[in-house]
């Protein structure tokens, strides 16, 4: 091994160096293909101008688009279950038990969790433009976009409105004697609640359609899960920043794939100019 003219780890360090490069640009060309395809997409608000040109287009649908507007509940919206006057279209309220066992190899109490249950709620809401923030329904003029079914779309980040740990009661001398019977000890209690909130800004990604039932002079049109195998995507965000989020994401790949590339070619530089002195010495 002593023979070898470069050592081993150094090459070993300059082909790591050069595959996870190579990997962090497949990554980064990835990322940019995404955002050419997300530039590609028209970007609308619900308003007059999206219902015009939707109902005037044909079969009165958009196969793909994004709209971008405030959350408005169709009806009554969810009330939080633990932070009074706040208010919200879906939910999701998560509760999980921590308990503690008795190891008696090791004698020490071991944790661990169990008996998660979540719930999820969700009532009917659409996206209205700023300044038009009113109840969908209340006006034959008004214009909103109906989303269907929200919990089938991805890429929705509900905003956490509460979180807290409740530690379990002591039950005294009778319940450490079923403690130490069972082996098993109730140590807390973890809940967590979830929320799309009411007037937030989303974006959505999908088809358009234009509302069957709608009046001579409403605008109701409705976001659906498209037909052509796209995603269907919500995020609690502007599409602008939606964007950047890419764009931030395939940057960082970039300078990745740089910065590796890099490492491993003043490395190996190094290294063969080191081997190439040695020879001259000779």
């Amino acid at each position: 091994m002593s023979d070898l003219p470069i050592n081993p780890l150094v090459l070993i360090g300059v082909g790591s160096s050069f595959a996870f490069s190579g990997l962090f640009y497949n990554l980064y060309q990835a990322k940019k293909e995404e955002l050419r395809k997300l530039n590609e997409i028209p970007v609308f608000k619900p308003d007059q101008h999206l219902f015009k040109l939707l109902k005037s287009a044909t079969r009165k649908r958009f196969q793909y688009i994004a709209v971008e507007g405030l959350v408005q509940p169709d009806g009554e919206p969810l009330a939080s279950k633990f932070v009074p006057r706040s208010f919200g279209v879906v939910q999701k309220i998560s509760e999980e038990e921590h308990w503690e066992y008795w190891n008696s190899l090791s004698k020490t109490w071991n944790s661990r969790k169990t008996n998660r249950t979540q719930t999820n709620h969700t009532v009917p809401f659409s996206l209205v433009a700023a300044g038009g923030y009113t109840s969908p329904g209340g006006r034959d003029d008004e214009v909103y976009v109906k989303v269907q079914n929200p919990l089938e779309a991805t890429g929705l980040d509900l905003d956490r409105v509460h979180y807290r740990v409740r530690r379990a009661a002591e039950g005294g001398l009778s319940g450490a004697v079923l403690q130490g019977l069972s082996g098993e000890r109730a140590v807390a209690k973890e809940e967590s609640e979830e929320m799309l909130r009411v007037g937030a800004t989303v974006t959505g990604f999908g088809e358009l359609v234009l509302e069957a039932d709608a009046g001579a002079g409403a605008g109701v049109m409705r976001l659906q899960a498209p037909q052509d195998g796209r995603p269907y995507i919500l995020v609690a965000t502007d599409y602008k920043s939606y964007l950047a989020r890419h764009e931030s994401s395939a940057s960082m790949w970039k300078t990745l794939a740089v910065a590796c590339g890099a490492v491993g070619t003043t490395v190996l530089a190094g290294t063969l100019y080191n081997l190439l002195k040695k020879h001259d010495d000779k």
